[in-house]
């Protein structure tokens, strides 16, 4: 069964969601639909693109992934379809989609060259994603476009004593998940004595789970994105 996922910033107290499913499954009520957020902070392009490629990978070939952040108020948007990693992506040109892989996609295509709507995600992508979804291929859709806007993702400093990273983002839990990879922290910290510093907190020690310390004591773990 063909998958479409939904990332956007629509928040779920409105009606927006069930509008955009519906759209798709008007076009064809076989699709599978699945959810990866709706929960992205307005146009918050750098949040949309996290959740987007921690989750992106464990999907099956040829999945098709519609994202909308920060999709609306510009008349000039315009919106693009790519391949990468054997998986599809549609959304605006706002260079969300550049920060989701380290890799360069396989192939971009122009499918709007500007807004026309003031529902692009149903008038414009939702159409884009099934067809990809019914297995059309990016020619179809649009003509090649080589001037994909592109971010560059905020990296670690590393050297033989320290490594510093950053909090790409806070779940719901609350937990503060860095962009140090465990590779780098491995190879760094390897027969060495370590402290992690997270504003006045230092530690020690990697934790394998939360219940490792006590109720209300920080704890450091990589987690399955091995972050």
């Amino acid at each position: 069964m063909a998958i479409i996922t939904l990332t956007t910033d629509f928040g779920h107290r409105d009606a927006y969601v069930a509008i955009l499913k519906a759209e798709i499954l008007s076009i064809n009520q076989e699709i599978n639909i699945v959810d990866i957020s709706h929960e992205v902070a307005a146009s918050n392009i750098a949040q949309g693109a996290f959740l987007l490629s921690s989750a992106y990978k464990n999907f099956p070939q040829h999945s098709v992934h519609l994202v909308a952040v920060d999709s609306l108020g510009d008349p000039m948007n315009k919106f693009i379809a790519l391949e990468l990693d054997g998986q599809f992506f549609i959304g605006p040109d706002n260079g969300l989609l550049s920060l989701i892989s380290e890799w360069e996609p396989e192939k971009v295509v122009l499918i709007s060259k500007e807004q026309e709507s003031s529902f692009p995600a149903r008038d414009i992508l939702a159409p884009i994603a099934v067809k990809l979804a019914n297995g059309a291929i990016l020619e179809d859709l649009g003509e090649e476009f080589s001037e994909m806007q592109k971010f560059l993702k905020r990296s670690i400093k590393a050297n033989k004593q320290e490594i510093v990273g950053h909090v790409l983002h806070i779940d719901h839990y609350g937990n503060l998940i860095t962009n140090i990879p465990k590779r780098d922290f491995d190879n760094l910290s390897k027969e060495k004595e370590f402290i992690i510093g997270i504003g006045k907190e230092q530690l020690t020690i990697i934790h394998k789970s939360p219940s490792d310390v006590d109720a209300g004591d920080c704890f450091v773990l990589f987690n399955h994105l091995d972050l």
